[in-house]
């Protein structure tokens, strides 16, 4: 699949994320720890909820510690401006996406530091959270091939599994036992009534 140039370079960082090496290790052994520091649930995230505008200094005052900054980010199908929330290590752990109406259209997890409404972690494989496959569908666009996949018990919040060494084809979900080895890379929230 060749993709084109403005693609291959934001798929580089996920698809080195993606590939077995002593950074999965590293993230393996960070995401066992306890205390994440963000919890995405239903509702929200820290003070994120429904209500929270979309604007810098709004996401910021929800999220005690955090400093914010915008920066252009993938989503599955372009790639648009965002709000990236960065904790004080320094560590980019969310991404916030406008919707038309000047408010919250998304809230992405993008790190260890916090986890899913069941305890997901970045990093954490499908098998290790017990996704079903019947929750999952296949991503398109700079997406394509990955599995996007319901939360368990939270409508409002999606899961997106890289495919380490996944052939394809892309289409299509991947077989049971590729599928079973994906890798979480992102925890999406989206307020209710906007799902």
């Amino acid at each position: 699949m060749k993709l084109p140039y403005p693609a291959l370079c934001l798929l580089l960082p996920l698809l080195a994320a993606c590939s077995p090496s002593a950074d999965l290790d590293t993230v393996s052994s960070v995401r066992t720890q306890p205390g994440p520091q963000v919890r995405i649930t239903e509702a929200g995230a820290g003070g994120i909820n429904a209500g929270t505008p979309y604007s810098a200094k709004a996401i910021a005052a929800a999220l005690p510690g955090f400093t914010t900054e915008g920066f252009q980010a993938a989503t599955e199908d372009n790639t648009e401006w965002a709000i990236g929330a960065y904790n004080a290590q320094g560590f980019q752990v969310l991404h916030f996406y406008k919707d038309s109406d000047g408010k919250l259209r998304e809230m992405h997890g993008v790190t260890h530091h916090l986890q899913g409404p069941n305890g997901e972690r970045i990093g954490m494989s499908f098998a290790e959270i017990g996704t079903a496959r019947s929750d999952c569908r296949v991503g398109r666009n700079l997406w394509r091939g990955m599995a996007i996949c319901k939360a368990r018990g939270a409508s409002n919040i999606t899961l997106v599994y890289a495919i380490p060494q996944y052939p394809g084809p892309f289409d299509q979900l991947a077989p049971g036992d590729q599928l079973r080895e994906a890798v979480l890379q992102r925890i999406i929230w989206t307020p209710l009534g906007r799902t």
